[in-house]
């Protein structure tokens, strides 16, 4: 296939960019390298011959245009986004023109070339989201695919709004959509500024490790590249207008999880002292969702599809990689926002 790939110089995006080229895909990469996208997420598949890249911004609908009428992707894989919720409370308005109007744009934009074209059968335009749409569970449950929207930040609310013009563009004009809606993901190349690479980079540093609350909020953890798998798996075989939720079956307490990177690091990169005595407790994010778990049942049942990772197994090898690529991770410390906390305003 012919993939047009938004979002891919950032870090879901580039671990479907690399898988898709490795498994013989041509990929057009279409970025508009704001604060987190990195071109050397992708420097492993820049030279090859089934890769090329186009820097544009999903909210100028006149350069999307272009990008179709030259590439003719044979699928749309949409991940462009913002998906920061801390910068989302403090600057709301970033998320509502590229996760809303930017999705709006890459819509009509697809509907224009796919009509063009014939509507060719073999079309498909992925929208890649969040659970995060589905708002925040008790003790108990999962997330289906049917459970009711109830996002509680701008960013999951842009998500919402977008899932459902995706919805929308598929009963009204008929145009070829699959969604899927992820969980927690973690990984090589994870902008510095999420969980995970906190962690890891303030144990290393000897900075306070923070931990939103008493750390008792719940996550299902999925490892980026089996995210990869499967996102290639959907936009291939899924079934028009069906959603498929994706998710590690790794729930973990994010203190637990915190605790486990610390553990890892101990082993790995040993000190004096435990990492995890620089663990600190600080003010909770507002509006901050309890938990998420992700029922993965439709996705496997119809689809075939497992994670393959374990969250120990893909920590380990996360937190390696962190270790090894200090050339990576070091200059993107000094991008705007990162190492400040974000999302107090409220």
């Amino acid at each position: 296939m012919k993939l047009l790939v938004t979002g891919g110089a950032g870090f879901i995006g580039s671990a479907v960019v690399r898988l898709a080229v490795a498994r013989g895909h041509e990929v057009v990469n279409l970025d508009a390298m704001t604060y987190a996208a990195c071109l050397d997420n992708v420097a492993s598949v820049s030279g090859s011959n089934q890769y090329s890249f186009e820097q544009a911004d999903i909210r100028d609908r006149t350069r999307l245009d272009e990008i179709f009428a030259l590439h003719k992707p044979d699928a749309v894989m949409h991940l462009a986004a913002e998906s920061h919720v801390d910068r989302s409370i403090d600057g709301p308005g970033d998320f509502i023109l590229t996760n809303i109007n930017g999705t709006y744009n890459m819509l009509e934009a697809a509907r224009a070339y796919w009509v063009a074209a014939g509507r060719p059968a073999n079309f498909r335009f992925h929208h890649i989201s969040t659970d995060e749409v589905f708002g925040s569970l008790g003790d108990t449950g999962q997330f289906t695919e049917e459970t009711p929207y109830d996002p509680r930040s701008p960013y999951s609310a842009s998500k919402a709004a977008s899932d459902h013009l995706v919805r929308a563009w598929h009963e009204t004009y008929g145009l070829p959509v699959v969604l899927t809606n992820c969980s927690n993901n973690y990984g090589p190349f994870h902008f510095p500024e999420k969980l995970v690479p906190v962690v890891i980079l303030n144990a290393l540093a000897g900075k306070p490790i923070p931990v939103y609350g008493g750390g008792e909020n719940v996550r299902d953890w999925l490892y980026v590249e089996d995210h990869a798998d499967a996102l290639l798996l959907v936009v291939q075989k899924g079934v028009l207008g069906r959603s498929y939720n994706i998710g590690g079956e790794n729930e973990r307490r994010n203190i637990d999880l915190v605790k486990t990177i610390c553990a890892i690091l101990d082993q790995k990169r040993p000190k004096a002292k435990p990492y995890a005595d620089q663990i600190t407790y600080v003010t909770d994010r507002p509006g901050h969702d309890a938990r998420y778990a992700i029922d993965p049942s439709r996705i496997r049942n119809e689809l075939g599809w497992r994670p393959s990772v374990t969250v120990e197994e893909g920590l380990e090898k996360t937190v390696q990689w962190y270790l090894d690529n200090e050339a990576w991770w070091k200059p993107l410390q000094a991008r705007a926002g990162v190492g400040v906390r974000l999302g107090v305003k409220a």
